[in-house]
């Protein structure tokens, strides 16, 4: 990942607030993924998640001339998304069961919002390590972290045992922290790894 500095950060931010598309496009590339890895376990809808931060992105633009900051930016998208993804759980007629669960826990708790904030993130900044893992390694892992599939139902999708599911789970994430390990990933990111990975 290219380091970007303070001086180039407030250069992208200057320029996106003073209107510049490329800047924009850039902003757009570095929070699109997390985003639509942070709102597709909520509404169990790929496209819907598209079209979620596809709008949040437009109002993102709509609104640049009052941002202060890039962490102001990076706010705004999570909060604005959370909302987006709630209201459309709301106005949803039928709800699945992790619809409900979500749509219980949105509406009742902050600390469900960070958590999937960090989650998102980690899986971000993973995206290309997840890509390079074993064809089975890699589908297991993002059925599990990213479309919240439970062991019962990837074997029943991938037609295979419980037991070489969890086998699959676990060689993944020993993959994924000896890559981090390798590159030189910062504690902090590995110890939100650790605690994306305990969690599920």
């Amino acid at each position: 990942m290219t380091q970007v500095t303070l001086k180039d950060q407030e250069h992208l931010f200057e320029s996106f607030k003073n209107g510049d598309e490329k800047s924009f496009a850039h902003i757009f590339d570095i929070h699109y993924r997390s985003l639509c890895y942070f709102a597709t376990p909520i509404t169990q809808d790929a496209l819907q998640a598209e079209d979620i931060v596809a709008d949040c992105m437009y109002k993102l633009w709509q609104q640049r001339a009052t941002f202060k900051t890039l962490q102001n930016i990076k706010a705004f998208l999570y909060i604005s998304c959370r909302n987006a993804c709630l209201n459309h759980l709301r106005n949803l007629k039928r709800r699945n069961s992790a619809q409900e669960l979500y749509l219980s826990q949105l509406e009742s708790s902050e600390d469900t919002i960070l958590y999937q904030i960090i989650e998102t993130e980690v899986l971000s900044l993973l995206d290309d390590e997840i890509e390079s893992l074993p064809e089975k390694c890699r589908a297991v892992f993002k059925l599990i972290y990213i479309d919240n599939k439970k062991t019962d139902e990837i074997a029943a999708i991938l037609g295979i045992s419980d037991k070489t599911v969890r086998g699959h789970k676990a060689r993944a994430i020993e993959l994924l922290k000896t890559q981090l390990l390798k590159k030189g990933v910062s504690s902090l990111i590995l110890l939100a790894f650790l605690f994306l990975i305990d969690a599920s």
